[in-house]
């Protein structure tokens, strides 16, 4: 996910590790896969994106973004505002995202700082829901966080409920599978009632999904490309991102 501060580099070669096929031969893969061919393209940024250009964007073929809004319980990207109403204004669907830090604070209190601080959301089709993501800690070695497989899942439940509770919607749940299944010991519990936003770089496919979802909503296929941040697709067509969207 698009960050506002880049992980050490020893935490880089932990990402490139646990994140299939990040790169082949050292370059990053940056063309859209064969397979996602006439899927709406979309990207993610955050304020290391700084100002983006988002007619240019837009010309490009971006169609949707999501916008870093917090992490934790006391961030929040001092470039959000401009970069949500700039998105807006040059027509792109466009959602909010929370980083996730659950050795930090609870589920709820951080769904409360994200809501609070631009993680809202209106049925008016062009805000996509919240999103919440949830990965391995770029801090410590402690890649879940210190919690438990059962306190991770509790940690989640909590966020969404809340988020449900401020905003209407469940967030949508950024991850990769093997976090899913190494920090929540495959939960299939979220499946029913939460899109899938699945992060694999991979040229062809998106590979196995997270326990219990049978596809993915959203695919974020690469960190660089043609689009400002991350590159991503929606899995269906524009009409149906704009449904998706007003929920």
């Amino acid at each position: 996910m698009a960050r506002d501060h880049k992980p050490s580099r020893r935490h880089a070669r932990v990402i490139a590790a646990t994140v299939t096929a990040l790169a082949v031969g050292g370059i990053a893969l940056a063309e859209v896969p064969a397979s996602a061919a006439g899927k709406p393209k979309g990207h993610d940024v955050s304020s290391h994106q700084k100002t983006v250009n988002w007619q240019s964007a837009k010309a490009k073929g971006a169609r949707f973004v999501y916008i870093k809004a917090t992490e934790g319980g006391t961030y929040r990207n001092p470039r959000f505002g401009s970069q949500y109403s700039g998105a807006r204004n040059a027509g792109l669907l466009r959602g909010a995202y929370h980083f996730a830090l659950p050795n930090k604070s609870s589920g709820a209190a951080q769904a409360r700082y994200f809501v609070r601080n631009g993680g809202g959301w209106s049925a008016d089709g062009r805000t996509l829901p919240p999103a919440l993501d949830i990965e391995y800690n770029p801090y410590s070695k402690h890649k879940c966080y210190g919690l438990s497989k059962s306190g991770m899942v509790r940690w989640i439940h909590a966020f969404s409920n809340e988020v449900k509770r401020e905003t209407g919607r469940r967030p949508v749940i950024y991850t990769t599978t093997h976090w899913w299944n190494t920090c929540t010991g495959g939960s299939r519990a979220f499946a029913a009632n939460h899109a899938l936003w699945l992060a694999r770089y991979n040229s062809a496919d998106a590979g196995s999904l997270p326990a219990g979802w049978t596809y993915w909503t959203f695919w974020q296929y690469d960190n660089s490309g043609s689009l400002p941040g991350d590159q991503n697709l929606f899995n269906g067509s524009m009409d149906r991102l704009r449904k998706f969207a007003k929920g």
